[in-house]
């Protein structure tokens, strides 16, 4: 397939171009920063504007992997204004280039945040959403997105893939995520601070899982669906906390402050449909992800 990564230099984006070439197909990458690799085309685009994006979309494409957006969740909590800008206009403004050029498929990188509006506790892709349950502001703008996706399906015949990732790890990570804060202020000799009492919980997906989960995903069966892409067992920001005190023989002060508003607390997400469906499963656990990180953050950063 000819396919185009919006957001393909960032974190995710770069290693789902990596799959996508090991898979044999030709990748575009969308992005203000340069590719991490050469053998790629690599176009500018400003999903903010809509001219701007239908020109750069303008070509054969099978399918456009939309990956940018402001995905720190602190980012979006101190900017609102550009949160929704990005993650909800920005959205609308590739779906209406993708429709204008006649795109087969959009695969958009969603979250297990979305599950924070569900009064279940344990999720998977058929639970509802209630709307009046107060949430984060990226999580809003999330959930706004996927309607918006699903919306010009039903209208204008859009197909889609909606992929929402537990939280993401691994290699090229810069920030904004626990694992890489934690890491660069042990790194700093500096204190861990964990936002409440450490016991809220994720399933942390290491990267190359996700990418893989990316790729399988642009099968026929993955179309016009809602796929979860979570890690393989629950981790809480305690363990995340205790094990880079591990990696670093134990020499690193932990602090507890005050959780942050509308925080995510963490639900019980089922991966049952991406594996029936796609056959795709997480294989990298956690322990030997941070380690992965940890050696790629000493040579790199």
């Amino acid at each position: 397939m000819n396919v185009g990564v919006i957001g393909g230099s960032g974190f995710i984006g770069s290693h789902v171009v990596d799959k996508l070439i090991d898979a044999g197909h030709r990748v575009t990458v969308f992005d203000i920063m340069k590719p991490h690799r050469d053998d790629v085309t690599h176009k500018n685009i400003d999903i903010t504007n809509l001219t701007n994006t239908t020109v750069a979309l303008a070509g054969d494409y099978d399918a456009i992997y939309l990956l940018a957006a402001m995905a720190d969740v602190n980012d979006c909590y101190k900017n609102p204004v550009s949160t929704v800008e990005v993650n909800i206009l920005g959205v609308t403004h590739v779906l209406e280039a993708c429709v204008k050029n006649e795109i087969n498929r959009l695969v958009f990188a969603s979250t297990v945040w979305t599950y924070g509006l569900s009064d279940e506790t344990q999720v998977d892709e058929s639970s509802s959403i209630n709307i009046s349950n107060k949430e984060h502001i990226y999580t809003a703008s999330k959930v706004a997105a996927e309607t918006l996706i699903q919306s010009y399906c039903n209208l204008y015949n859009q197909d889609f893939t909606i992929l929402r990732y537990g939280i993401p790890y691994g290699p090229r990570a810069r920030g904004g995520t626990v694992l890489p804060i934690f890491v660069k202020l042990a790194m700093e000799n500096k204190p861990l601070t964990i936002q409440g009492d450490g016991s809220a919980h994720r399933k942390f997906i290491y990267v190359e899982d996700i990418a893989d989960g990316n790729v399988m995903a642009l099968c026929e069966e993955g179309k016009n669906e809602v796929i979860n892409l979570e890690g393989p067992r629950n981790i809480s920001v305690k363990e995340v906390a205790d094990t880079v005190n591990e990696l670093f023989d134990g020499k690193v002060e932990i602090n507890y402050v005050e959780a942050r508003p509308g925080d995510y607390a963490g639900k019980e997400v089922s991966n049952d449909k991406s594996k029936n469906l796609l056959g795709w499963e997480p294989k990298v656990d956690f322990k030997e992800g941070a380690e992965n990180f940890l050696k790629w953050y000493k040579e790199n950063i």
